[in-house]
């Protein structure tokens, strides 16, 4: 006897559980979302976020780095032309520098036209150019001959692989997720608009308001008033 009771207590109390949620739904501010909506849009306008403008600057600053570097090697090897023509035109891949250069040249072009120009939203780009820089620095390290030549045979190798896997973690845990996180507000705001005006159907703008003409309200009355002023007096 007592369960027809509990099964509508059940019900009555599903129903209170569902009533927040509506009531949520009905407390949205139309104003906010569009203002939301009309923030995201503007960053979509200006083409590249904040954290993907940051990851290519860091990409800049590598290749200028390890520029910067290979500079003061040749600088410190006995001139920078004799070095440079030594190095370059008489490449050898036990003692030159030239090729930790040129990686550092190619982490920037790839990264660039596929994080800048292309805007890509997928990590294999980053992937394919650590895994090239670790390789060829493992090789390098492994076969040439450059602890041989001071502190410089240690320092460029590693802070082209340390800079390398930075990029790679900067990339995978900062530049994408955020921005997948903001995607993902503009997506809920934009829902949220679109049922803020399912449920408002009625809510007027400031132009569709409108009030019947005062001459014509006013000319009824006179000519009410005229009516009885002519009606004769019994």
């Amino acid at each position: 006897m007592n369960r027809v009771p509990a099964d509508a207590e059940n019900a009555h109390t599903s129903s209170m559980e569902s009533c927040p949620s509506l009531r949520d739904v009905h407390s949205i501010n139309p104003t906010h979302l569009m203002a939301r909506i009309e923030s995201y849009e503007g960053r979509e306008k200006k083409g590249i976020s904040d954290v993907r403008r940051t990851f290519c600057l860091f990409v800049t600053f590598d290749l200028l780095f390890i520029t910067l570097l290979w500079i003061i090697e040749l600088n410190v090897k006995g001139g920078i032309e004799t070095t440079l023509e030594k190095e370059v035109l008489h490449y050898d891949y036990s003692s030159s520098y030239f090729d930790i250069f040129l990686l550092a040249v190619f982490r920037f072009k790839v990264l660039i036209l596929a994080y800048a120009m292309c805007r890509l939203r997928h990590w294999w780009a980053i992937a394919f150019t650590t895994a090239v820089t670790s390789a060829f620095l493992l090789a390098k390290v492994i076969i040439s001959q450059l602890f041989s030549q001071g502190a410089f045979g240690y320092v460029l190798p590693i802070i082209s692989f340390i800079l390398a896997w930075i990029e790679t973690w900067f990339l995978d845990f900062k530049v994408l997720p955020q921005e997948a996180e903001e995607e993902n507000r503009f997506l809920i705001a934009q829902d949220a608009s679109e049922r803020a005006a399912l449920l408002h159907p009625g809510v007027l703008s400031d132009g569709q308001f409108y009030s019947p003409p005062e001459s014509v309200a006013g000319s009824d009355e006179d000519s009410e008033e005229k009516q009885d002023s002519e009606k004769p007096i019994v």
